[in-house]
């Protein structure tokens, strides 16, 4: 993996560290981060995206909490093992779930029709 697989938006209302798990979440759900894949050092990521390295050792500690990462000897931090190469699309989806909701919410508030959100949405995903 490379540092820049990873998407940092500074001014986002979600913290850092959370960003980075999130991704790494859908990355190995979506099969572009395999089982025993290495991941770049907390060093190179902070460089990368000059950021704290604290915030990338925070997100990488709670990511190998959450079973996703395992720390290997010498070598740093890894996809799981034990974690499958891709989830079913249903499980995928489960992962969208929260930005989807938010997403639906923000266009009732601005009062857009689906059609346009809906368009634009697909456009996007062609990117």
């Amino acid at each position: 993996m490379d540092a820049s697989l990873l998407t940092i938006q500074p001014n986002a209302p979600e913290p850092i560290y959370r960003q980075i798990v999130e991704q790494l979440r859908r990355l190995i759900a979506g099969g572009q981060l395999s089982p025993g894949e290495l991941l770049p050092s907390v060093r190179e990521v902070a460089g990368f995206h000059a950021i704290n390295p604290m915030t990338v050792s925070r997100a990488y500690g709670i990511a190998e909490g959450e079973g996703l990462l395992e720390r290997l000897r010498g070598k740093g931090m890894a996809v799981a093992a034990t974690q499958r190469a891709a989830h079913t699309q249903a499980q995928r989806l489960a992962l969208l779930e929260p930005q989807l909701l938010a997403l639906a919410r923000h266009a009732r508030e601005l009062e857009l029709p689906p059609e346009p959100v809906l368009r634009r949405l697909s456009k996007l995903l062609g990117e």
